[in-house]
């Protein structure tokens, strides 16, 4: 079996090709273009009809490449940076470089033969670009709502403590009213503008939220049931996930979502510590829907206790990873129903 690892990057692509043992048989290095794609899949024939292509996870560089490979009828597998890098420090070959990096994402995947395959979910793409554009504008926001509290403390405290929440409609025209009677100063239009520019970013966020709420609702029904999860964390989830078939079961779904427990025990009573790996879009959907249910769920109040009893020792962030693992297993269930 040959696999190709590319190493993805903006301007270029960087092939090299490895058989089961290894062994490097080639390198290429195209341009990250339609000619330049079409220069690879025609250099890869030489190693036959079907070889395994591997791609280091850099969607925002590697989705052109990726759907161009799986459109010819490629087989494709994501490698975790973390897993290109350990790969990397293990070998031989000092330094980095594009073909060292691609030799490693190539023996990653030899490494790792479960490494989840990509296939084309244009509906899980469209969820993820329009959760990424929400989130870009959610903080856009944020960052002038700090601006905007400290040209108020400076104009006048009261405006600032009398307006806790800045995002309603409500609040934003009572403080335009407000400031529109102060004296005319630069503070104070800039204080306007970053309320004008506040309002407009309000508004793009709730047509953005309409348009995943109605791509949502339909498609994930199971999923929108479970305590704890919005519309914006469904769609997160869909979009992150990018087809739940991916994975074939529910341990594989959290060792990509980096909930799967790490062992640090030997000779000993087992001990697991924190996964830092993993999708960590995922995880953090996962910690918020934790921490709801902890508040509003009585059964994973439950799972908890029951779990902490169990375990004596355990921290209470112990607790709460547990919770996690489990919600993993339901979150999987859901979205295998919903594609039913």
């Amino acid at each position: 079996m040959v696999v190709i690892g590319i190493d993805p990057h903006k301007s270029s692509h960087t092939a090299v090709a490895v058989d089961q043992t290894g062994r490097r048989l080639g390198q290429k290095t195209v341009t990250a273009d339609p000619d330049g794609l079409l220069r690879l899949r025609s250099w890869a024939t030489q190693f036959g009809t079907g070889p395994r292509w591997a791609v280091e996870d850099g969607r925002g560089v590697a989705g052109r490449l990726v759907r161009t490979l799986i459109g010819t009828g490629a087989t494709v597998v994501w490698v975790p940076p973390k897993l290109m890098a350990a790969c990397r420090a293990s070998a031989r070959t000092r330094g980095k470089s594009d073909p060292i990096d691609a030799l490693a994402i190539a023996r990653a995947a030899l490494r790792e033969p479960d490494l989840p395959t990509a296939h084309l979910d244009q509906t899980a793409l469209d969820l993820r670009l329009l959760s990424d554009r929400r989130e870009h504008l959610v903080n856009r926001r944020t960052a002038s709502i700090n601006q905007l509290r400290w040209h108020l403390h400076d104009l006048d405290p009261a405006l600032d403590q009398t307006h806790p929440r800045l995002t309603g409609p409500r609040a934003q025209h009572t403080l335009t009213t407000a400031l529109s009677t102060l004296p005319a100063s630069v503070r104070r239009d800039l204080a306007l503008d970053l309320l004008t520019e506040i309002t407009t970013l309000t508004q793009q966020i709730t047509q953005l939220e309409h348009q995943l709420r109605t791509r949502v609702q339909p498609l994930a029904p199971t999923l929108l049931a479970i305590t704890g999860v919005s519309t914006v964390l469904a769609a997160k989830i869909i979009g992150e996930t990018a087809g739940i078939t991916r994975f074939r079961s529910p341990a594989a779904y959290a060792m990509h979502t980096g909930t799967a427990p790490i062992p640090t025990w030997t000779a000993n009573k087992p001990h697991y510590r924190l996964n830092r790996g993993g999708n960590r879009q995922l995880n953090t959907c996962l910690h918020r829907i934790a921490i709801t249910q902890l508040t509003h769920h009585p059964p994973a109040r439950t799972y908890r206790d029951n779990w902490t009893k169990h375990h004596p020792h355990a921290t209470t962030k112990a607790a709460l990873r547990a919770l996690k693992r489990h919600l993993v297993n339901t979150i999987y269930r859901a979205l295998t129903t919903d594609l039913t």
